[in-house]
């Protein structure tokens, strides 16, 4: 269902009622399912949002392209149908430049920002192809060196299941999703605004990450105020489905003041 340029997402919605509310974005070709490892802890102690991008999992998929700015306000209506004012963001690789949308667009909503494994410019000579192959040939064509992409190789010879359940998961994504996303991506460009950012961030990036590579967080975390930066080692670019423990510490150390203040 679509109400005007928005659309209703699909999302899950857990923990005690009472937390502060901590908003899980995910990367691009992946549902809620790829934060399964850090839901437990954090729903312990927040009210965890977890949601799929337009075009992704059970949300609606309109035709494309679609911009950063779409999928911002697609979660801000979001928030406000659930009642949510404040708010704090975790977002990988697309899910990222969202929350930087957020924090720049709505900074008096946004209490604590996490950006993991993300640009804010990705290559977009990079998407711009891959979203015409899927217009083309669908995203079975483009799934085998996506994957690659996202997990060291050390992780899926020692892992196979892991990064099978994965390649499945970006199979079963909408080809017009997959590709009008990528089309977001493409002309996507926060870099602009990372100096006008207030919110305290944290910048994480997989140390083995080929899509989103250290040099880019760290370019990101100097050029936001104050925010600070942590590379996971023996990590690519799902480095929260790679190293779950090393993630959600992060996460949870970075929001602790707003656990306390919540206490």
């Amino acid at each position: 269902m679509t109400t005007r340029d928005t659309v209703e997402l699909h999302h899950l919605f857990e923990g005690p009622e009472d937390a502060p509310v901590l908003v899980l974005s995910n990367s691009l070709g992946t549902t809620l399912a790829m934060w399964d490892e850090q839901a437990p802890a954090l729903s312990e102690r927040f009210r965890l949002l977890r949601y799929e991008h337009r075009g992704h999992g059970g949300s609606p998929v309109p035709p494309g392209p679609y911009k950063i700015e779409d999928l911002g306000r697609d979660v801000l209506v979001l928030l406000d149908r659930l009642e949510v004012e404040r708010f704090s963001f975790c977002g990988l690789s697309i899910g990222g430049l969202v929350g930087m949308w957020l924090a720049g667009e709505a900074p008096e909503r946004v209490e604590c920002l996490v950006l993991c494994c993300t640009s804010a410019r990705f290559a977009p000579d990079t998407f711009d192809s891959r979203a015409r192959t899927v217009r083309a040939e669908g995203v079975s064509a483009i799934a085998d060196a996506v994957v690659e992409r996202w997990f060291t190789p050390t992780f899926r010879e020692k892992s196979p299941e892991i990064a099978e359940w994965a390649w499945r998961m970006l199979l079963d994504t909408p080809d017009e999703g997959y590709a009008s996303c990528c089309e977001a991506v493409r002309d996507a460009d926060l870099s602009g605004r990372l100096g006008t950012i207030s919110t305290p961030t944290l910048v994480i990036a997989g140390a083995d990450d080929p899509a989103a590579p250290p040099d880019q967080a760290e370019s990101i975390s100097e050029s936001i105020p104050n925010a600070s930066l942590e590379v996971i080692p023996d990590a690519a670019h799902l480095a929260n489905v790679e190293q779950p423990e090393a993630i959600t510490q992060a996460i949870l150390d970075h929001l602790n003041p707003v656990i306390r203040e919540a206490r």
